[in-house]
């Protein structure tokens, strides 16, 4: 490279009153951009960048429910948020969900792929209402919550999530087995 270009790449130093300043022409700036557009931003799990994607959709889902409050009629305080509550809460999102929930008189009942579009209704998959709770409960507590008290942990709500899990599963004929944890291999006894 020769000497001019290399002058223009390169950044300069000046000290003023006790302050170190580097000026970085543009064409190392162009040059550092075209090569990193194709990298990944570095992410960060907890520490002090970024936030992981767990704790943003912990973030979002937990800023939509304090909205479904304040837009409640009359309007609520976390503080009196019951299992009740929560349970509207998960019906009302209902509305938005993607996944087709046969009725026991539509013929495609209990048919993983059905062949054919059917008028039956569109609710949120119950993986998504579990994984949803659980980044709730966690974000209440959090957020200063008493972990006796957590409105998203109350009993009526684990019997929501059982109650959809087992009539998704009939009505879409998919099932949903709780995963078994693999023992490990005893020790070998010693020699």
């Amino acid at each position: 490279m020769d000497p001019i270009a290399q002058q223009m790449l390169s950044p300069t130093t000046t000290e003023t009153a006790g302050f170190t300043i580097t000026t970085v022409p543009p064409a190392t700036i162009a040059a550092a951009s075209s090569s990193s557009a194709t990298e990944s931003p570095p992410r960060s799990s907890t520490g002090g960048g970024s936030l992981s994607r767990y704790e943003n959709q912990k973030r979002r889902d937990w800023n939509t429910f304090g909205q479904y409050l304040r837009n409640h009629r009359p309007p609520l305080s976390l503080v009196r948020c019951s299992g009740a509550h929560v349970l509207e809460f998960l019906r009302y999102l209902d509305q938005f969900g993607k996944t087709k929930v046969h009725k026991p008189v539509c013929p495609f009942f209990g048919h993983p792929n059905p062949p054919a579009p059917c008028p039956c209704p569109l609710r949120q998959a119950w993986g998504s209402l579990d994984a949803l709770i659980g980044r709730l409960r966690a974000a209440y507590e959090e957020n200063g919550g008493d972990p006796e008290a957590n409105p998203f942990g109350a009993r009526a709500v684990r019997l929501y999530l059982r109650e959809v899990r087992d009539s998704q599963s009939k009505a879409r004929g998919i099932s949903y087995e709780k995963k078994k944890r693999k023992r490990r291999p005893p020790p070998p006894p010693p020699n």
